[in-house]
């Protein structure tokens, strides 16, 4: 059976998928675009999803017709780990990674790749200076060390002025050990990573205060977004000049609202996760469809996104 435009479709692969702006912006950006298609179709899976459910949903996109790729949020690294073997082809990132943000197909063929370390240096970018970690003493807290934060730690090591040291935060000790072996294979400087288990809040403020002035601190949790909470309890303190990056633009935001409350004592250069948002879209909606995107395009993108928030 031959599909039309019409019936086709690209998924989006998270847990409360209708809350998300995409929904409403992904239509103008297939008119903008020209995409075959302005259907955009949400596969909401739990937390605790089993292994069996991601395989199922993965040859699901394999096996229909009409499905023509995906984005994958929440469950990046579950997807890699339950169903990697589904895939003809794997980029590197996500081999070393361990994780899947995008589902492309090519002909029969199911291609799985790993966007974030080009999306979050692109967002990234469109905030802190060029030159900031080359001029200051400014370090990196990433906490939580799950797709997003081992992502960012990568685009760190890459940078030209890469900090002096970046550290990545857990719960747990095998998350700490995955990103190790990720760095290992990447062949990140020996020392730039520091590997910290946070068992409390209380002990993730303690790194975030002892941070230098105008340290960059993330939270790469999830908290605030599909769960809530924040990594940090609410009389943490944040280094003066410090530029606060929130993953996430929708949610009840704790993290966000606490960096907030210190913004102006502070002189803190407080970011969500919008043009993240921007970004991670724009490149997935790319592969997916096989799009070379220039950065008028993404700003054109961008702010028809903008129109609908």
């Amino acid at each position: 059976m031959t599909s039309t435009p019409d019936a086709d479709y690209m998924g989006f692969v998270g847990v409360t998928t209708g809350s998300s702006s995409i929904m409403k912006v992904f239509p103008l950006w297939a008119d903008i675009l020209g995409l075959p298609t302005r259907r955009l179709i949400g596969h909401d899976l739990p937390m605790d999803a089993s292994p069996e459910q991601y395989r199922a949903l993965v040859e699901q996109m394999r096996d229909d017709p009409r499905h023509r790729g995906a984005l994958v949020t929440t469950h990046k690294m579950n997807v890699y780990a339950a169903a990697s073997d589904l895939f003809d082809e794997l980029d590197p990132f996500a081999v070393s990674c361990s994780e899947i943000s995008s589902v492309a197909k090519r002909g029969t063929r199911l291609s799985g790749r790993a966007k974030d370390p080009i999306t979050v240096d692109l967002a990234l970018n469109d905030f802190l200076p060029a030159d900031h970690f080359a001029t200051t003493d400014a370090e990196v807290v990433i906490l939580g060390a799950g797709g997003s934060g081992t992502a960012l730690s990568w685009a760190l090591s890459e940078r030209d002025d890469a900090p002096a040291k970046v550290t990545v935060t857990a719960r747990d000790d095998a998350k700490l050990e995955h990103l190790r072996e990720v760095h290992r294979q990447h062949g990140t400087r020996e020392g730039l990573i520091e590997y910290v288990r946070t068992d409390t809040v209380d002990d993730a403020a303690s790194l975030v205060a002892a941070a230098p002035r105008g340290s960059l601190i993330v939270n790469a949790t999830g908290l605030g977004k599909d769960r809530p909470g924040s990594p940090l309890p609410d009389d943490a303190v944040f280094p003066d000049d410090a530029y606060v990056w929130e993953f996430n633009y929708r949610g009840s935001l704790e993290f966000l609202h606490q960096a907030r409350a210190q913004e102006a004592a502070r002189n803190l250069h407080v970011v969500d996760g919008w043009r993240y948002f921007i970004h991670g879209w724009s490149q997935v909606v790319a592969d997916v469809f096989e799009l070379e995107l220039t950065p008028e395009m993404v700003e054109q993108l961008a702010q028809a996104a903008e129109d609908v928030r």
